[in-house]
């Protein structure tokens, strides 16, 4: 498996894209081998896939994260349209605490977007019917489910500006700020 490697502004998020193979019949990409994404760091022992799908552009899904001891690590990827996705740090004593970065990502480019442990996790639908996939390293458990708000002042998100109006769970739009959270 051969993969091309961005490294994000914080140290551990990577931004991959595997090499995809086309022919007259269409293509092919291999999304996860445990020895190709080892030897570029990611160690992950994914336990589970989840997929959405987003009927409207401008579906804002996040900023989740789990607490511990269900803290998760995401890869991400697009099966069908385009995402913006985000990463915050929220890893206590880290330098880069409450900063984010992101990355447009879409089906065509196969690009991956590996969040790891102690991050929030967030994607805003660039296009109509976008299927979002991502496997995870830890189960779900929503005693430590968590989040905070997709546009607190204090992180400072370039969503990007998209046709429609903004569609947000309302379980969503009542995370806290990132100063709430119990650290």
């Amino acid at each position: 498996m051969s993969l091309s490697v961005r490294l994000m502004e914080i140290p551990k998020v990577m931004l991959i894209t595997p090499k995809c193979h086309v022919d007259g019949r269409g293509h092919f990409v291999e999304t996860w081998s445990k020895r190709a994404f080892s030897s570029v760091g990611i160690d992950a022992d994914f336990v589970q896939d989840n997929q959405s799908l987003s009927t409207f552009a401008g579906t804002l899904r996040g900023l989740h994260f789990q607490r511990p001891p269900f803290e998760q690590a995401k890869l991400v990827r697009v099966i069908r349209g385009s995402i913006f996705d985000v990463a915050v740090d929220l890893r206590p004593g880290s330098t880069s605490f409450g900063r984010w970065c992101g990355a447009t990502m879409t089906s065509e480019k196969h690009e991956e977007m590996f969040v790891p442990r102690g991050f929030a996790h967030g994607f805003l639908t660039l296009e109509p019917n976008t299927i979002v996939a991502y496997k995870v390293d830890a189960p779900y458990s929503p005693q430590h489910e968590g989040g905070i708000r997709w546009d607190d002042p204090s992180l400072g998100i370039s969503w990007p500006e998209v046709a429609d109006q903004f569609s947000i769970s309302p379980k969503d739009l009542e995370l806290p700020l990132l100063t709430a959270l119990e650290r």
